[in-house]
């Protein structure tokens, strides 16, 4: 199965399916180092490392809502960096690595002043080439920033990626609001709600607490705790302001965007067309995969085709090529 080509197990039928099964096959951890920043606020973010030969270039990843770097698609993408010899790095929003973050804020899908923190702080190492994939939440979020940044941007990273993003957070949290879908809130809630309590335990006065409890949607819980945390008027607001699709067009830097159709989280029609968008982008919207998901093989299946389809995007830059392997 070449980088480029895939195809869904016949086996595993849906974008349920192919959403959740990856989460039973996540793989062994990677043997990560761990390394942890303080930022200009006076908080710290933690990032896990994979250590590559020298000169070789660095792959950033910004996970997803509630990820880490144990998340399945950061444990596969780290493997295949790895055997490459490149170095790699997961960086952690704010309360994401196991350990509560200072601070009352945590984090959000338009987090982009982070981003730009971190990505020039990483610029400064000195790498041949900085690649940086988002996925989900993290897509979302890197996409704002590569937007905001626009042709500087490309001052900074080499490439990027966008995987399964939910560029339209109106429309995602809709999705994510009835039906089978509750149980993707319902997953996220049971760490988000004890998390936000933690918070108003620190920080008294900061969280409607009531509220926080009986949220049942991740519509709920932004409302209540995630935009008031972060300076947003409430769901409506944050969505309005951090979705990344009305932004597309402003990219500059070599950018692949990665869908499947069948992604419970963002219905099809909330993505781009392709001749909407600037030439720097690559939109393949694939018939199937689920969120984030991209089995194949036979049973139990493989979850390896998601890196190399992104090592095999990043490789079209120049700094990729003749770098270790």
């Amino acid at each position: 199965m070449t980088a480029q080509h895939y195809l869904a197990p016949p086996w595993l039928p849906g974008g349920h399916a192919q959403t959740i099964w990856p989460l039973l096959i996540k793989g062994p951890l990677p043997r990560y180092r761990r390394e942890r920043w303080d930022t200009p606020d006076g908080d710290f973010i933690d990032l896990d490392w994979i250590d590559g030969s020298p000169r070789a270039p660095c792959v950033v990843l910004f996970h997803g809502l509630e990820g880490s770097s144990r998340s399945h698609y950061a444990r596969r993408l780290m493997h295949a960096i790895e055997s490459r010899g490149w170095h790699g790095v997961v960086v952690h929003f704010r309360g994401c690595s196991g350990e509560p973050n200072r601070l009352p804020r945590a984090y959000h899908s338009g987090d982009s002043q982070e981003i730009d923190w971190v990505l020039r702080r990483l610029q400064a190492h000195g790498y041949p080439a900085l690649f940086v994939a988002g996925v989900s939440l993290g897509g979302n979020a890197l996409l704002k920033w590569l937007a905001e940044q626009g042709s500087h941007a490309s001052g900074v990273i080499a490439a990027a990626a966008a995987v399964s993003a939910p560029l339209d957070l109106a429309a995602a949290n809709t999705a994510l609001s009835s039906g089978f879908n509750l149980i993707y809130a319902q997953h996220f809630l049971r760490t988000l709600i004890p998390a936000a309590m933690n918070k108003e335990r620190r920080f008294p006065g900061r969280i409607d607490v009531r509220r926080a409890r009986a949220a049942r949607t991740l519509r709920d819980f932004d409302d209540a705790v995630t935009a008031p945390l972060h300076g947003f008027l409430g769901a409506d607001d944050y969505y309005a302001k951090c979705s990344a699709g009305p932004l597309l067009g402003a990219l500059r830097a070599p950018t692949l965007l990665l869908h499947a159709a069948n992604d419970p989280f963002l219905p099809q029609e909330a993505l781009p067309r392709a001749d909407q968008l600037p030439d720097a982008v690559t939109l393949e919207v694939l018939p199937k995969g689920g969120h984030v998901g991209f089995v194949h093989g036979a049973l139990p299946g493989r979850i390896d085709w998601l890196p190399q389809r992104l090592l095999a995007h990043f490789d079209t830059h120049p700094a990729a090529r003749g770098s270790v392997r």
